[in-house]
């Protein structure tokens, strides 16, 4: 009741019944595996050109890029990247003023750590708004892949040195201008550059000084290449996907890193393949959070039908088999890959045309050329009982994913789409009941909870997730002293049970003919 100590009139706002209650994504994929360059911390990713601007092109050693383009080729639309370095040192400089003050001006890092940072360069020059402030000044970033080229441009930009090479043209610049060290400015340098820049961040030490005043006739005359003290391999090993609990949460890379972004639904080390360490990883990073959904993958080599089988005995994952033959954007030669990334497009595109509930298989396979080695029916009468997914070629029907299990041995458990929609509703349901927490814990709670429940599963059922003709074949609520004690309601409980009959795939269509004379007898 609420209080009342003044005469007047008051109007009080009430709840009409039951809130509405929305359905979680499903198809958000969280990748990891290490990029040419960019940040460590998982970047919501949007489309191919996304991944590219943030963290280069195609790799050699890593199937993490052709993986990211295979899930966009395929319907993906969102998905949370999370880098992997070997190292933690980060390559940088520091822009200086022009020597009358012999102060460090502004300190410039690259996005991310490895020594891909030594190959960008910065140069200061006069701003477009110099003449009517001179303090103003324009930041250009270059940037060149290739370690030959990047080391001819600092052999040309290098004053000191006489070379007859000519200048290589970066793979990427970015420009911004009229900057400002000034904080309150409009082009205040921090505020344009981070988070705008792919390749730098910068921070402000001397606050109101200009950087780098050497500029004779508008030509810079002291690029500043960023350096690091970078030795030994760079590459990436099992160990480093862990990531560290105990720095800050913003700072957190790989599977620690994906512990904080709740829109993951989906996870995918492009390069953990067979029964390696790291697809061990996945499982139990799927299963820990037990909110998301494992993508494994068959290693190159397994070929022995008679003795594949998915690497775990989990719900919490399916496994695909054989790899694909994609071809490789920038050389255009043909390359076998795993099929994580392409399989993981099909994931969103099926949940985007027909829902979760529908098993992600008979889909066509987008951006492949062929598969790795040919699937027979025979082959797959051996491993589909096993729960090895196969992707198959069919005369006149293209490339698909043939199979829908997961890598469990439990037959509850049996199918994708089941495990998915249960991760679904469980998470829909969870998300959406927050406001209950704290109400009291009364019959008139009990009866809004169930209606809420009840008003979500039904749509559910109409979207043809579960099975029954009626909303009472198809599930049920229950809320009330049947499902609480006396001691559950005083020790601040409240249970509510909840039944479901999902849809499963027709996987064996069986038509039996016989012949008919016509006789209604």
């Amino acid at each position: 009741m609420a209080e009342y100590l003044a005469p007047g009139v008051y109007v009080e706002e009430r709840d009409s019944g039951s809130a509405p209650l929305e359905g979680v994504s499903t198809s958000t994929v969280g990748f990891l595996g290490p990029t040419e360059r960019g940040p460590t911390t998982p970047r919501l990713l949007t489309s191919g050109s996304d991944f590219r601007r943030w963290y280069g092109g195609h790799l050699d050693d890593s199937f993490l890029p052709t993986a990211v383009d295979g899930f966009f080729r395929n319907g993906g639309s969102r998905c949370f990247l999370g880098r992997i370095s070997a190292t933690d040192e980060v390559a940088e400089a520091k822009l200086s003023d022009d020597g009358s003050n012999g102060t460090d001006v502004i300190r410039i890092e690259a996005v991310g750590p490895g020594s891909w940072g030594e190959r960008l360069v910065a140069i200061v020059s006069n701003a477009s708004m110099h003449g009517s402030d001179e303090n103003l000044f324009r930041l250009t970033i270059r940037y060149w892949r290739d370690v030959d080229d990047a080391e001819d441009a600092k052999a040309v930009m290098d004053t000191s040195e006489t070379t007859d090479v000519e200048l290589p043209e970066p793979d990427i610049e970015e420009v911004f201008d009229d900057l400002s060290t000034e904080k309150r400015a409009d082009g205040y340098v921090e505020n344009k550059v981070n988070g705008s820049s792919a390749l730098v961040e910068v921070s402000v030490e001397a606050p109101g000084d200009r950087p780098g005043n050497h500029v004779t006739d508008g030509t810079p005359e002291d690029p500043v290449w960023l350096s690091g003290s970078f030795s030994g391999d760079e590459t990436v090993e099992e160990t480093d996907y862990a990531g560290d609990d105990q720095v800050p949460p913003e700072e957190r890379t790989g599977f620690e890193g994906f512990k904080l972004v709740p829109d993951i639904s989906i996870v995918c080390a492009p390069d953990a393949t067979g029964d390696d360490g790291l697809t061990a990883d996945v499982v139990e990073h799927c299963e820990e959070m037990d909110d998301r959904f494992g993508i494994l993958q068959a290693g190159r080599t397994d070929s022995d039908v008679g003795s594949l089988s998915p690497p775990a005995d989990t719900d919490m994952a399916a496994f695909y088999y054989p790899w694909l033959k994609v071809r490789n954007p920038e050389t255009g030669l043909v390359e076998e890959v795993p099929p994580g990334g392409h399989v993981a497009g099909i994931y969103a595109r099926s949940d985007a045309s027909h829902g979760v509930h529908k098993a992600p298989a008979n889909e066509v396979v987008r951006g492949v050329v062929d598969i790795q080695r040919p699937v027979t029916k025979g082959d797959q009468e051996v491993l589909n009982p096993r729960g090895v997914n196969c992707i198959r070629s069919f005369r006149g029907r293209g490339i698909r994913v043939w199979g829908a299990r997961t890598a469990s041995s439990n037959p509850q458990w049996r199918y994708v789409n089941v495990r998915r929609l249960f991760l679904f509703l469980r998470g829909s349901i969870e998300q959406g009941t927050q406001w209950v927490v704290f109400e009291p814990n009364n019959e008139e709670l009990w009866a809004r909870v169930k209606q809420t429940i009840k008003n979500f599963l039904t749509d559910v059922w109409e979207d043809g997730a579960l099975m029954g003709s009626t909303p009472e074949e198809a599930f049920f609520v229950k809320c009330d002293r049947t499902t609480m004690t006396q001691s559950d309601i005083e020790n601040g409980r409240l249970i509510c049970e909840i039944g479901v009959a999902p849809t499963r795939p027709a996987e064996f269509v069986i038509f039996r003919i016989s012949q008919w004379t016509g006789d209604s007898n």
